[in-house]
């Protein structure tokens, strides 16, 4: 079956900002609370520990999101759960900042991703068909 010819900017689209998790999560997972830009000396051990695990969540979903990109397996069904996972996480991010005010520029940034990119991106794919399916879904 011969690819579509969106697949191939769709599929270079998502490597590339699959880097953005990818980086930021295992960032996190090797510096814990003293990430860059934050105040580490306000950490304690059960904030730090919070912060790994999701920085090692966000490292798994930039990584999911790469395997999208190759096309593997049931890409299609991956990368839906991927987009919700994400889409949720922003909703919580917006969340907080209704509660606590904005928050800095590179977290304003990964708002916009979660809340606008991310879901445009399921739209493509959704009208464009970018992903593998498999073959029962043929007809959905």
């Amino acid at each position: 079956m011969r690819e579509n010819a969106q697949a191939i900017p769709f599929r270079i689209a998502i490597f590339i900002l699959a880097c953005i998790p990818v980086s930021a999560g295992a960032a996190g997972v090797v510096f814990g609370a003293g990430f860059p830009g934050f105040d580490a000396g306000s950490a304690s051990a059960d904030l730090d520990s919070h912060f790994r695990f999701l920085s090692g969540v966000f490292l798994a979903v930039g990584i999911g999101f790469w395997t999208c990109a190759l096309n593997r397996g049931n890409a299609a069904a991956r990368f839906n759960l991927l987009v919700v996972l994400v889409f949720a996480g922003g909703v919580a991010r917006l969340i907080s900042l209704l509660h606590f005010g904005a928050p800095s520029a590179g977290h304003m940034a990964g708002l916009a991703m979660e809340l606008i990119v991310v879901p445009l991106l399921a739209l493509w794919q959704h009208q464009r068909g970018c992903l593998r399916r498999p073959a029962a879904w043929a007809g959905l």
